[in-house]
C-alpha cells in the first residue's frame, strides 16, 4: 500500500531542495560578477512578477517572483533575464559603461557564466564528501560471490570465482559500477568480460528485468543480472577531512556517468522520453525522500544540484551552455557573434526550453495518472 507524503509536505520539500539550489546558483553569477566590477541590476528568485523584494545600497533589486522554479540575475547592460545585451548600453555615459556585463572582456563574462553551474557544482561535491567522511567508503571488488540460478548471469555461463573486468567494453573494478551499468539496461544484450583462474574469457547475456514498487507506490524497471558479491571481500574504509574530496569527486563522476548514460539512451531512443521529469516530478521526489529522513533528502538535494548544473550547461541559447558557446566563438573569431544571429537563436533557444518543459509537464501528470483518469471519463 502507498503511503505519499501530503501535498503540504510535499510543497515543503520542494521549495527546500529548489529555493536554496536557485539561489546558490545565481549567487555564484552574482558574486563572481561583483568581483569582476559588473553592476547587477536585479537578482530575483522566480520569474513573474514581483511578490515582494528590497533594493539594496548597490541598488542591486533582490525579488522574489510568483512563479518559484528558477531565477536570474539581470547585470546592467543586459536587455531581459536571459542576459540578451541591450544595444543602449553603447550610450552609457563611460562611467556607467565601464559597470556594465557587456563591456567586460570575454573570459571575464565566461567566468561570471559558468560560475552559477560551478556553484552547483560545489554543492554537491561538499554533501558528498559529508556523506563519505560519516559512512566511508565501501570498496566490494567485481569477484562473483553467487549466481542465481536461471538468471542471466547463469545462462550466460558465470561462475563463483570469476572476476568480472568490463561490461559492454567498459571496464569495471567495484561491484557498485556493474550494479550502475546493469540496471539501466534491462533487457539489452550485453557483453561480459572476465577471468576465471587466471585466464581471460567473454560472453554475453540478456539482461533481465525485473520489476520493483517502493513505499509510495513509484515502479520502475530496473536490469538484472544475477549476480552476488562475497561479503568476505567487502571492505570499508574510513574518510578523512583531506581524502572527502577525492571521494566525492569519485561519487559524482559515478552520478554523472548513469545520467550521460540515461539521455544517451533517450537520444538514441533506447528509453521513452516519457521518463524525463519536470517541477511536479521534482517536488513528488522531494516529498517522498523527506518522509524518508534527512539523509534521503539531502541526498536528493545533491543530485538535483548536479542535475541543475548540467542542464544549465547544455549547449542552448538562454541557458548558461549557449552564453559560453558562444563566447568561445567569439575568443576563436576575436569579434562578438552578429547581433541578428544571437538574437534568433536565443528565440529559438527560448522555444526549445518551452517545448521541453510543456513535455515534462505532461509527463509527470500523466505520471500523477491524469491522463488515464481523464480517458477512464470520457470512455
Amino acid at each position: 500500500m502507498s503511503q505519499s507524503p501530503g501535498l503540504l509536505i510535499t510543497l515543503l520539500a520542494f521549495v527546500l531542495v529548489i529555493g536554496p539550489l536557485v539561489f546558490v546558483h545565481e549567487l555564484g553569477h552574482y558574486l563572481v560578477g561583483r568581483w569582476c566590477g559588473v553592476k547587477a541590476d536585479e537578482f530575483s528568485i522566480g520569474f513573474g512578477r514581483e511578490l515582494f523584494g528590497l533594493t539594496d545600497k548597490r541598488g542591486t533589486r533582490w525579488r522574489f517572483g510568483w512563479l518559484p522554479i528558477g531565477g536570474y540575475v539581470k547585470f546592467a547592460g543586459d536587455m531581459d533575464p536571459s542576459s540578451r545585451t541591450d544595444p543602449d548600453w553603447l550610450a552609457l555615459p563611460a562611467e556607467e559603461r565601464a559597470k556594465t556585463f557587456p563591456a567586460k572582456p570575454v573570459w571575464q563574462r565566461a567566468l561570471i557564466v559558468a560560475a552559477g553551474p560551478l556553484t552547483n557544482f560545489l554543492v554537491a561535491l561538499l554533501i558528498l564528501a559529508g556523506f563519505a567522511m560519516a559512512i566511508g567508503e565501501a570498496r566490494v571488488p567485481t569477484t562473483v560471490g553467487l549466481v542465481e540460478p536461471g538468471s542471466a548471469a547463469a545462462t550466460a555461463g558465470l561462475r563463483p570465482g570469476d572476476r568480472i573486468t568490463a561490461l559492454g567494453g567498459r571496464p569495471v573494478d567495484q561491484f557498485q559500477q556493474m550494479v550502475d551499468y546493469v540496471r539501466l539496461r534491462p533487457g539489452a544484450r550485453v557483453r561480459i568480460d572476465y577471468s576465471r583462474a587466471g585466464a581471460p574469457r567473454s560472453t554475453e547475456a540478456v539482461v533481465g528485468t525485473t520489476v520493483v514498487r517502493d513505499r509510495f507506490g513509484n515502479i520502475a524497471r530496473m536490469g538484472r543480472l544475477g549476480l552476488g558479491y562475497d561479503p568476505a571481500t567487502v571492505r570499508y574504509d574510513r574518510v578523512g577531512l583531506l581524502e572527502a574530496p577525492r571521494a566525492a569527486l569519485t561519487q559524482m563522476g559515478r552520478l554523472l556517468g548513469m545520467m550521460r548514460d540515461t539521455i544517451g539512451q533517450i537520444i538514441v531512443g533506447e528509453r521513452s522520453v516519457k521518463e524525463l521529469g519536470g517541477p511536479l516530478q521534482i517536488a513528488k521526489v522531494s516529498g517522498e525522500q523527506l518522509a524518508q529522513g534527512t539523509a534521503s533528502f539531502v541526498y536528493l538535494i545533491a543530485l538535483v544540484s548536479i542535475n541543475l548544473a548540467v542542464i544549465n550547461l547544455l549547449p542552448v541559447p538562454v541557458l548558461d551552455g549557449g552564453h559560453l558557446l558562444f563566447y568561445a566563438i567569439e575568443a576563436v573569431r576575436r569579434r562578438p557573434v552578429d547581433a541578428r544571429v544571437m538574437d534568433l537563436a536565443f528565440r529559438g533557444g527560448l522555444a526549445a526550453v518551452l517545448a521541453l518543459m510543456l513535455m515534462v509537464t505532461i509527463n509527470d501528470l500523466g505520471s500523477f495518472g491524469l491522463w488515464s483518469r481523464l480517458a477512464g471519463l470520457i470512455g
